[in-house]
């Protein structure tokens, strides 16, 4: 079903206390939620209307994604809307959906539910049913009950068939701003249906919607491990875990060898599915010679944070039968926490020997292994 759509996204947020369709949920940019949504729908068109001088804002947003295009916003929501409207190529009575950007979790069954009721009506609204008791009040003191028999709480997008809304936004009175744009059709004497919403759709208005927003996003626990090994040679210090610790040696990399970090870069990277250390930085690569090993773990951080995923807790065996680990242990439980900006608690570093055997055994190199949990957003 081919339709066109426009996001309001003009909006200066001060209730949320900035911009709302700028700030990440999940990872991602709020406004991006719902351009996702619509062109994944099928949206022939998509304007997105930004406020003067966020174009850079919107196509940093909505990076790879096509079909969309900007435009300017006006000082008011309706004249926003007005705005996006003219921007469309479609004419006559192609469908088109309005949505607001603040409203980030739209689903393929509510567009549908809207494009569906435009066969048979000039315009169409999602609605849920007030459940809640309502009471009229004045400073602190309630006044009487509010019947909500026939009370709706409406949501976007609302959908429209193009000429209707045009030609009753036409003939709306100046100076009298709208509520929404399914009561500028239903004043100029259009019928508006009113279909099922959802109740995930949520309006994103007050600093403390995010929250219950972040807690709505269906999310993946994982679990990455990490390994690594370096020999030793001459020296007078080592680095484990972000700690330089004097030595009668160091350990011999391309880096400065820090195998402990070395290894926990691997098991966040390997719970991504994110490939290894070496793919993002390659031995090789005459750049990362003696480079501070903290640079490569900040970086697989970092690409988690943009696939919309956060670091849980990570666990660090150090496999050496010098130098003593414990002494330092807590050092080093402090630099993780700082580095992957977690609490204390979420952060283990243990130290453990092989009894004499193996090459950590007789004193040839230090070994590390490490396990990182995290959370992907996604089903």
């Amino acid at each position: 079903m081919s339709f066109s759509a426009i996001i309001v996204a003009a909006g200066s947020g001060s209730r949320a206390g900035e911009p709302k369709q700028w700030r990440r949920l999940g990872g991602r940019p709020v406004l991006r939620w719902s351009a996702e949504a619509l062109l994944a729908a099928g949206a022939s068109e998509l304007a997105v209307v930004v406020a003067p001088g966020a174009e850079a804002l919107a196509a940093e947003a909505l990076t790879g994604l096509e079909g969309w295009f900007p435009v300017t916003g006006g000082a008011t929501r309706a004249a926003s809307v007005q705005a996006g409207l003219d921007a469309l190529k479609a004419g006559g009575d192609a469908r088109v959906l309005i949505h607001d950007a603040a409203r980030p979790f739209l689903d393929a069954a509510t567009i549908s539910r809207v494009l569906a009721a435009l066969d048979d009506h000039d315009a169409a609204l999602p609605v849920l049913p007030v459940a809640d008791s309502l009471r009229r009040g004045a400073d602190g003191t309630m006044g009487p009950s509010v019947d909500r028999d026939g009370l709706w709480r409406a949501q976007t997008p609302q959908g429209f068939r193009l000429d209707v809304l045009r030609r009753a936004y036409a003939v709306w009175p100046e100076g009298s701003p709208p509520t929404d744009d399914v009561e500028v059709v239903r004043a100029a004497g259009g019928v508006v249906a009113m279909v099922a919403g959802d109740a995930r759709l949520m309006k994103l208005t007050f600093p403390e919607d995010f929250a219950m927003a972040e807690a709505l996003i269906p999310r993946q626990t994982r679990v990455g491990q990490g390994f690594d090994a370096h020999r030793w040679g001459p020296g007078s210090s080592v680095w484990l875990c972000g700690v330089e610790i004097p030595h009668d040696q160091t350990l011999i990399g391309h880096s400065d060898a820090d195998a402990g970090l070395h290894a926990l870069t691997d098991a966040i990277l390997g719970a991504m599915g994110d490939g290894d250390i070496g793919d993002h930085f390659p031995p090789t690569d005459p750049q990362w010679k003696g480079a501070s090993s903290d640079r490569f773990l900040i970086h697989a951080v970092e690409r988690l944070t943009a696939r919309g995923g956060r670091l849980v807790n990570v666990d660090v065996t150090l496999i050496c039968e010098r130098p003593k680990v414990k002494p330092h242990r807590q050092a080093m439980r402090e630099r993780l926490a700082a580095l992957l900006s977690l609490p204390l608690d979420a952060v283990s570093v243990k130290a453990t020997t092989t009894e004499a055997m193996g090459f950590t055994g007789r004193g040839e190199g230090l070994a590390a292994q490490a396990l990182a949990t995290i959370e992907l957003t996604g089903s």
